[in-house]
């Protein structure tokens, strides 16, 4: 089971690698067939049902992203554990509330995550 110490480090570098806009750092926080949903793929990618799996489909669409919004910033506002899992409440694109949910591997490695938004 991943612990405390491993859930606060996780939440600082993976705000810290989404704001650095890297998205090499972003992706290792990822298996390499992690499954991926969110409000805002399915609004732009309508075909995609909001889902995608896999690195190199998460770094097709966050590398337009991150192209197209050179200003985007996350900022902390709680870490939720769980057993394995974890919810970011976080200030997202255009400081809208957003949440993600996140289920991790033995490694700690992102399996799963469900983004969230207003």
């Amino acid at each position: 089971m991943l612990n405390d110490i491993f859930f606060q480090e996780f939440v600082g570098r993976w705000l810290t690698d989404w704001n650095s806009h890297d998205l090499e750092r972003i992706l290792s926080h990822y298996d390499d067939h992690f499954e991926f949903s969110s409000p805002v793929l399915a609004r732009v990618s309508p075909a995609s049902d909001g889902r995608l799996k896999g690195k190199e489909a998460a770094r097709m669409y966050w590398s337009r992203g991150l192209v197209a919004r050179p200003d985007l910033h996350f900022e902390l506002i709680a870490l939720l554990k769980g057993v394995n899992t974890a919810i970011i409440h976080y200030r997202g694109l255009d400081n809208k509330l957003c949440a993600e949910f996140f289920v991790f591997n033995s490694q700690g490695k992102i399996v799963i995550s469900h983004a969230h938004g207003e």
